[in-house]
């Protein structure tokens, strides 16, 4: 695929399908081209589904041709990560004791994706289960970040991450329990959103269901709202989707946002940034400032690090989900991930309902926070991306798989609206987010802002030296 074409927005080959400047099959062979270019280099599929991208393609480049209405993602190319069902494709986890598991059924995103005429390529990598922040598997192995091949593109959603970043799609499909969307954005310079809990449906059932989150991951916010759209809506088999009408995401980028009322947080009270990921999030933050909104530094948000609130759900439904696997093959698991979920089998019914009680008292003190903003602006890191092949920043020994992520799972605990945008560079050209998080019920809050910013410090022009090294392997 040209570079011209890879790196296109989705709104742009959505109004060049319409107006038939470019078929959804000629777009497609291009995509498929790309990602088997890409695929030994950078590692981002689990499954590839090649044939069934080309005929939704074919029927998308047919409803072109005889003039009928189109959807919201008509011809558009993306992928799917393999912690979200699609029916008759592997459904694996990341996980050698699921490889060969087959749902029969389409999560709702899914359902609605194809329904709106996207046109899936595969299922991308996940660390298994999605229990790290980084982007390996014992079935997949490695998954590398495009802007450089010897660091990870975070986790779990390390394949929809890295394939976006690489151009291959505008858009892909991420999870996020902990923080999976936002942690790989963070690190793969993408905008990507966990928007309201369940405000796009879950089933079906996942391991962590009062945690996990279904939301896009792509290269500009609009195309994030474009997908966000697509996918969202209330759905009877997810008992806590969220009724009502979906709000306007696309309609908010174009909102102002003079006299927003704004918390900067460099640490939430207990993170231990670097200096060089603070430095670039703090100028990121003052951005808003110049763009009229009321920017309040706020060094405590919250009295203590909620992390085993998070661990105690997280890492105790998924031990529970998979207990066989943990007394009969551990060896077929990742031992990290042993590791963390044996420990979360551990504590007693009572350990665990005090600490769901703390979590409602969690969730309270961030509602009261936010009677006073309209969002909440932190790193979304507290490190760079860090080398392959290791699970925990060596800058920050002893904390453990995802303790590390610092900034991001308190707000799965709380379920508000949560995204991550690129704020910049290292010295060493690697991306560096900042986190936004909303109000319930808020994400045109979180739209409105992260437009104004990235049009205030356009990034997607900046692309991951790929195609060098790509041709240098080749070589």
């Amino acid at each position: 695929m040209a570079d011209d074409l890879a790196y296109r927005s989705a709104l742009d080959l959505q109004r060049m399908i319409a107006s038939k400047e470019i078929s959804p099959v000629e777009l497609m062979n291009d995509t498929l081209a790309r990602q088997e270019a890409l695929e030994p280099i950078l590692n981002c599929f689990v499954t590839a589904t090649p044939e069934r991208a080309l005929e939704a393609a074919r029927a998308a480049e047919d409803a072109v041709t005889a003039g009928e209405e189109l959807g919201l993602l008509h011809g558009l190319p993306l992928s799917v990560k393999d912690l979200i069902a699609m029916a008759e494709v592997p459904f694996t986890f990341g996980s050698n004791a699921f490889a060969h598991n087959i749902p029969p059924v389409d999560a709702p995103a899914v359902e609605r994706a194809k329904a709106a005429g996207g046109c899936i390529i595969g299922k991308s990598t996940t660390s298994e289960f999605g229990c790290k922040a980084v982007g390996d598997s014992p079935l997949t192995g490695i998954t590398r970040n495009p802007w450089d091949l010897n660091k990870t593109p975070g986790g779990s959603s390390c394949g929809a991450a890295a394939s976006v970043a690489a151009g291959l799609t505008p858009f892909a499909l991420g999870t996020d329990g902990g923080g999976s969307i936002r942690i790989p954005a963070s690190f793969s310079g993408l905008f990507g959103i966990k928007a309201q809990f369940s405000r796009v449906p879950l089933f079906p059932i996942p391991a962590t269901p009062t945690l996990a989150h279904v939301g896009p991951l792509a290269r500009t916010v609009r195309d994030a709202a474009l997908l966000l759209t697509a996918i969202s809506g209330h759905d009877r088999r997810d008992p806590f989707a969220v009724a009502g009408p979906v709000p306007d995401f696309l309609a908010a980028c174009d909102r102002p946002v003079e006299g927003m009322r704004i918390a900067w947080s460099p640490t939430l009270g207990y993170a231990d940034p670097t200096a060089e990921v603070l430095a670039v999030a703090e100028e990121a933050a003052k951005v808003f400032e110049e763009l009229g909104c009321d920017v309040e530094l706020v060094e405590r948000v919250v009295e203590a690090d909620p992390l085993d609130l998070w661990m105690a759900e997280f890492y105790a439904g998924v031990g529970t989900r998979l207990k066989d696997q943990l007394t009969e093959t551990p060896e077929q698991l990742d031992p990290a991930v042993v590791d963390v979920l044996s420990r979360a089998l551990d504590q007693s019914i009572e350990d665990y309902y005090a600490k769901v009680f703390r979590r409602y008292d969690f969730r309270e003190t961030m509602r009261a926070f936010f009677e006073d903003y309209d969002l909440l602006l932190t790193p979304t890191l507290p490190v760079p991306p860090i080398d392959v092949g290791l699970d925990v920043p060596p800058e920050l020994p002893g904390r453990n798989i995802v303790s590390w992520v610092y900034y991001t799972y308190p707000f799965n605990l709380t379920g508000q609206p949560a995204a991550s945008i690129p704020a910049g560079f290292t010295s060493d050209g690697l991306p560096i987010g900042l986190q936004m998080v909303a109000r319930i019920n808020s994400e045109t809050d979180i739209f409105r802002a992260a437009a104004a910013y990235e049009a205030a410090r356009p990034w997607a022009e900046r692309r991951p030296p790929l195609d060098g090294a790509a041709e240098s392997d080749e070589e």
